[in-house]
């Protein structure tokens, strides 16, 4: 072969490589609970499927609440958020925290598979139902997410169990299944929501929610008498 024809081959050769090569994957990034910033690979293995609950949020409930530490404080802006929007539907600004610590870490831009976003993770359904334009907004975010709480423990009357379930796996599952659905997920997720939230240090106020009370019922006994309970 001459010099010509060798130059041809290895050019084609090189090119053929060129295409077969993958194509890198892309980088996305976000900003972590301790303000950290974090590179992922896009073809890092996904989540299993049905989870709500961000990367960030899992790593960073892992690393601060699993072990009894306590949740890293928000950013002035994003307390303040909290507690305006607490206040306003009548709801504790420590179960609001507890929410959104186990739900994105504290990242407003936490996304997960399912396509829940922000704060506290909303699905579009409930952002759109609840106001909010752009869920990646905090204050946005934060409203509607807890116009949806509130609106939970209203329909649960205060159960507080139910509500967070509710807002895990949706109100139709907990109706379904009277209660806690038999969803792993859904049950570690109420779980580490109420653990969040009654841990020493957390800033709970009892005087805004508090276990519910089962109703007086009146009762007529076989023999007429009256009995009122609450059993």
């Amino acid at each position: 072969m001459n010099r010509s024809g060798i130059t041809v081959a290895i050019l084609a050769v090189g090119a053929s490589l060129a295409f077969a090569a993958p194509t890198p994957a892309q980088i996305a990034s976000y900003v972590d609970a301790t303000g950290k910033i974090v590179y992922v690979n896009g073809d890092s293995p996904v989540r299993r499927r049905g989870s709500t609950i961000s990367s960030a949020a899992v790593s960073a409930h892992f690393l601060d609440a699993s072990y009894g530490k306590a949740a890293p404080a928000p950013p002035d802006r994003l307390d303040r958020i909290v507690r305006e929007a607490a206040e306003r539907h009548d709801l504790d600004p420590a179960l609001v925290k507890a929410v959104i610590s186990t739900e994105s870490g504290w990242n407003p831009q936490a996304v997960s598979r399912k396509g829940a976003v922000g704060l506290m993770q909303l699905v579009p359904a409930t952002a759109q139902r609840y106001g909010a334009g752009n869920p990646f907004d905090p204050a946005q975010n934060v409203e509607a997410g807890t116009t949806y709480l509130r609106s939970l423990l209203d329909r649960y009357n205060g159960d507080l169990t139910k509500s967070l379930a509710a807002y895990n796996a949706g109100e139709h599952a907990v109706d379904a299944s009277g209660g806690v659905p038999a969803y792993r997920e859904t049950r570690q997720y109420v779980r580490k929501v109420t653990d969040a939230y009654f841990r020493p240090g957390s800033g709970r106020n009892s005087s805004l929610w508090s276990p519910p009370k089962d109703p007086v019922r009146r009762v007529v006994t076989a023999n007429g008498r009256v009995v009122f309970t609450n059993e």
